[in-house]
């Protein structure tokens, strides 16, 4: 595959701006690159790609002359990155990874998948419901396969009017002005504790009782640790957190074994099983986390998203 990228740099000549330039190199120069860059040395780069290291030399001096920079500093014990070099490098590695995304999204179709669903929900969702009713459908639909993405309320709503989704799986918000929002799980957030922690036996606490408390929470950039950062935030205080995890799951085995408190749906707290823990109210208003799914109102969805709806619904 060849890549070729026009780029134009001004300069003035008789006041006319004329610039072009002409960068031309493929893929197999790019994984050269990558595998010289993780092994240090010219000679195992061009091993790794089945080169012989003369070539390897000639491909990469003509990608410098091509960008018109250094990338690698030759020394005699290998090689080492420019600063254009990481940066290089850094692009590289994110081309072969849409490639990989590329080819993972085609690959149903190879398959004889005739059907694609573009669906984003709030972690809530992922880590509850979603599981077994998406399970339920594709086990229905053999011929479609979905693409689920994690998001917070608020992307999923502005994507979904977008069209980046067709369907998205919020809570929060009871109208949106671009978007049809129908019921799909009530649910509730609710605070857990270990059984000898001091709180354990509260009936309900607001979440400004708890706030300077150490929490377990979900891992950064979930939706749910954004949600709640967001609301410590709206108090003016910052919350606690003593250890990020990747599931809810974990973060009940690390609130039963006294590691902090955690603030988790309800629904979260019966799949993780038989834990000892102690569940605790949220005063709060916001602490009712409905689960809505949300579609456009200007883009119709296909058939294939209508049918995901539809189950949904049913469930």
């Amino acid at each position: 595959m060849l890549l070729l990228v026009l780029v134009e740099l001004p300069f003035y000549h008789s006041s006319v701006r004329l610039f072009r330039i002409h960068m031309k190199y493929n893929l197999t120069d790019l994984r050269l690159f990558i595998a010289i860059a993780e092994c240090r040395s010219l000679t195992h780069g061009a091993e790794r790609s089945f080169l012989a290291p003369s070539s390897a030399s000639h491909r990469i001096k003509m990608l410098e002359a091509s960008l018109g920079t250094v990338l690698l500093h030759r020394r005699s014990r290998g090689v080492e990155l420019t600063r254009a070099g990481e940066i290089f490098l850094r692009h590289a590695r994110q081309v072969f990874a849409r490639l990989e995304q590329m080819h993972s999204d085609l690959a149903p179709f190879a398959e004889g998948v005739q059907g694609h669903v573009r669906l984003w929900a709030n972690t809530h969702a992922i880590h509850s419901y979603l599981p077994q009713d998406l399970s339920a459908f594709l086990a229905q639909q053999p011929q479609v396969s979905v693409n689920l993405e994690e998001h917070t309320s608020a992307d999923i709503l502005a994507g979904v009017a977008r069209g980046d989704a067709e369907i998205g799986i919020i809570a929060g918000y009871d109208d949106y002005q671009e978007v049809e929002l129908l019921p799909y799980r009530a649910d509730r957030l609710v605070l857990i504790t270990a059984p000898a922690h001091p709180l354990a036996g509260s009936t309900s606490l607001a979440f400004a009782q708890v706030v300077s408390q150490p929490f377990v929470m979900l891992h950064a950039g979930s939706a749910i640790h954004t949600f709640t950062m967001n609301a410590a935030s709206n108090m003016g205080t910052h919350l606690n957190v003593r250890v990020q995890v990747n599931s809810f799951e974990a973060v009940c085995r690390m609130v039963a074994a006294g590691v902090g408190i955690g603030l988790v749906p309800r629904e979260a707290v019966r799949l993780s099983g038989h834990q000892p823990l102690s569940i605790i109210e949220v005063a709060d208003a916001w602490a009712q986390r409905d689960l809505k799914i949300c579609t456009s109102r200007k883009t119709p969805i296909s058939s294939f998203a209508r049918a995901l709806v539809d189950h949904l619904l049913a469930e």
